[in-house]
């Protein structure tokens, strides 16, 4: 079954004629990996589908709670919704419109985690980024260490002037105001 999933996401990405705006210059090279002593965060493939399936689902409250912005996300996701969805982020980095990357054990037996990052042209920003961490990592602090590396990763070496941290620098409220939702 997995084998003819993965058929079917690498057909639809083939097939992907997106013309989103690039996030980043041509010239830029997209960081593949973030490292620290804990984790490492490297781009998101349909690779990872029964890993991140694993870490969504067994996060699955921890998420709501999270992204409480009136969407049912992850409820009722299936393995093969969850492939697509990754084979849509894994485009959309190849052909650098936004970028998600996978957080994993440094043996990278355990997905821990998602990093999101997606342009955001309102009140000054140019760039959104959202991540979040199994909820069994909670406890050992894992999502405090994620955020404090991944805020000093972006600013030292991604190209963004202002960037917003959702449910982070701000409420999601907040945030939601700027979209004008």
């Amino acid at each position: 079954m997995i084998r003819k999933l993965l058929l079917t996401v690498a057909i639809l990405m083939m097939a992907s004629t997106s013309t989103g705006q690039q996030l980043v210059p041509d010239g830029f090279d997209v960081p593949p990996v973030l490292e620290t002593e804990r984790l490492r965060l490297r781009m998101l493939t349909v690779n990872d589908v029964v890993k991140d399936y694993d870490a969504v689902v067994s996060s699955r409250k921890h998420l709501q709670a999270t992204f409480s912005n009136g969407s049912t996300w992850p409820i009722g996701l299936t393995l093969e919704q969850n492939l697509i969805d990754l084979g849509w982020h894994q485009k959309e980095f190849q052909i650098r419109s936004s970028f998600a990357y996978t957080v994993v054990s440094l043996d990278e037996e355990r997905v821990l985690g998602c990093l999101y990052i997606y342009a955001f042209g309102k009140a000054g920003y140019n760039a959104q980024v959202t991540m979040w961490v199994r909820s069994d990592t909670l406890q050992e602090g894992l999502d405090e260490h994620l955020f404090s590396s991944v805020k000093d990763w972006i600013a030292e070496d991604w190209p963004f002037d202002k960037v917003a941290f959702p449910g982070r620098d701000m409420t999601f409220e907040e945030y939601n105001r700027l979209r004008g939702l």
